[in-house]
């Protein structure tokens, strides 16, 4: 391929990211931002995610007007329980690993960092994590494992993050990923010099303290204040929430007095990500366009809105 001929391409794919990111924004009843416009740090995407190329990743990131992207790798694909058997490879979802994330925030090291990850209960998954770790890993995650939380193999992820000073961000979900998020209180008690993040479906929907039925992962009823989410932001200053994805969405939008109230209460806590894996940037599928949108709605003051969208990921993650 031509020189002249990536530029164009590319040109041609920022442009019609750009186009289709409004519809995004509009929904909402917000503008999509401009060149010129504040900062935002996306702490949640992935490199080959679905089967996005690089040039579309980057100019998903763009449209969205995101300033600076944190890449989060898989582990590497093998098949152990830990994996669901190798379904689960690439955080079920095809997303690159490693050396994947290094490369694209090495090319592009104004917009893009990166994590570092493996699968827990391999042998070297310590020395794998620690070596991106010392190449100067952000974070380390997403964990995505069918393994308890509070697993012998987990807890050495966590004395790393200790040691490393680095945060670990956590995919919730019931039965599948990270079991034992009643239990996780008793991890974050005995690693305090670690920050944790929580992500995904049962994070969020245990927001509300009337959520019983645990297979339920997008709940639409009201939400009744003090959830078990709730009570872990509040409680432990050492957990964060990362609103990605549909399950961040949803919890704004299933409620959105709740919501205005929960940004409120939990303003120094949570952090904005995408993770969507669109290749355009816009449209209705867009959850991160769509998440930045709703963060504007309900954020009930202009500093509630830039500590979600910038200054919380800027000082937990030392940008």
């Amino acid at each position: 391929m031509s020189k002249s001929h990536s530029i164009s391409r590319r040109k041609f794919l920022t442009s019609t990211s750009l186009l289709m990111a409004g519809a995004a924004w509009k929904l909402y009843g917000t503008e999509l931002p401009g060149a010129d416009s504040e900062p935002i740090i996306d702490i949640h995407q992935h490199t080959d995610y679905s089967g996005r190329t690089n040039d579309e990743l980057v100019a998903h990131q763009r449209a969205l007007g995101i300033t600076t992207t944190i890449l989060l790798p898989a582990g590497r694909p093998v098949e152990k329980a830990s994996t669901h058997f190798g379904d689960s490879n690439g955080l079920a979802a095809g997303a690159g690993g490693n050396k994947s994330c290094y490369r694209l925030a090495q090319k592009y090291p104004d917009e893009f960092l990166f994590g570092a990850n493996e699968v827990p209960d391999l042998e070297d998954a310590i020395p794998e994590i620690k070596k991106y770790v010392e190449r100067g890993a952000k974070v380390i995650g997403e964990s995505k494992f069918a393994v308890p939380c509070d697993s012998p193999e987990m807890q050495r992820i966590y004395e790393l993050a200790g040691s490393c000073d680095v945060p670990v961000l956590m995919h919730w979900q019931h039965d599948t990923y990270n079991y034992g998020l009643d239990r996780f209180h008793t991890m974050l008690e005995k690693y305090p010099e670690v920050n944790f993040i929580g992500h995904a479906q049962t994070w969020w929907a245990n927001i509300d303290k009337d959520h019983e039925d645990q297979s339920v992962m997008y709940p639409e009823t009201k939400v009744t204040a003090g959830g078990l989410t709730d009570q872990l932001l509040s409680d432990y200053p050492n957990m964060y929430g990362d609103l990605s994805a549909g399950s961040g969405l949803n919890a704004l939008t299933r409620d959105e007095d709740h919501a205005r109230e929960f940004l409120q209460r939990h303003q120094d806590k949570l952090l904005f990500g995408s993770d969507c894996s669109d290749s355009n940037g816009g449209g209705d599928d867009c959850s991160g366009g769509n998440t930045i949108a709703m963060i504007r709605k309900l954020s009930p003051t202009k500093d509630i809105e830039r500590k979600i969208l910038y200054r919380n990921a800027k000082e937990l993650f030392r940008l």
